[in-house]
């Protein structure tokens, strides 16, 4: 199977929950199944999904699949958002200084 492309993983939100889940440590993949109202079978789609996109490895443990965080590849969109992150800074403090003209600190 080809490589997933890391904005497309992250474009699900189910993807996207599932990484929040595993920010804290690997968890098996039942027990990150039963965080969603959806199938094991769908859940595991996804984990697929992000799996082919490396943000995840799989562990086999026994019969059961840990699935752990994998980071790395959070910096190719780490590194396109930086320039909308400046954008937004700077209005953000255009924002701030107009309306410190508007309404001074006493």
């Amino acid at each position: 199977m080809a490589e997933t492309d890391v904005f497309h993983a992250l474009a699900n939100p189910v993807r996207r929950r599932l990484l929040e889940s595993l920010r804290q440590g690997p968890r098996a993949a039942g027990e990150l199944a039963a965080d969603f109202e959806l199938s094991r079978p769908a859940v595991s789609e996804h984990l697929a999904v992000l799996r082919n996109a490396r943000l995840v490895r799989e562990e086999p443990r026994g019969r059961h699949r840990y699935y752990h965080l994998e980071p790395a590849p959070l910096a190719e969109v780490s590194d396109w958002l930086h320039p909308f992150e400046r954008y937004w800074r700077a209005r953000l403090r255009d924002l701030g200084a107009l309306l410190n003209e508007e309404h001074p600190a006493p």
